[in-house]
């Protein structure tokens, strides 16, 4: 198992932003087209954070033209160029699914001062 964990730990970032559910990312996630590469931001709300270690996911939720859009991202991978914390939220639970059904002002997470 130590096997495991010290391979493991070679591959994991070290600077990541302290980040919890309900709080405002912004993901830069590296595209590659034919032979170019390049970066696309994607911004969202955390509403849900699972597994840990190597295999730890983000799920980021935006609205865009009014539909909604969910990303999910492994916090680790090297496609993940760098990850930005814009505003901390305040939220009572570990998972903000019921966002899912709210549009417009009823989708906002009160901002943590």
């Amino acid at each position: 198992m130590d096997l495991v964990n010290a391979l493991s730990k070679q591959y994991m970032k070290s600077e990541l932003p302290v980040m919890n559910i309900g709080d405002t990312v912004r993901v830069h996630v590296k595209i590659k087209e034919g032979n170019r590469e390049r970066i696309q931001v994607f911004e969202g709300t955390i509403i849900a954070r699972k597994h840990g270690g190597i295999s730890e996911t983000i799920t980021v939720r935006r609205l865009s033209y009014g539909v909604g859009v969910e990303k999910v991202f492994p916090v680790h991978s090297p496609n993940i160029a760098d990850i930005t914390l814009v505003r901390k939220g305040k939220v009572r639970r570990a998972k903000l699914y019921y966002l899912r059904g709210r549009v417009g002002k009823r989708a906002k997470v009160k901002e943590d001062i």
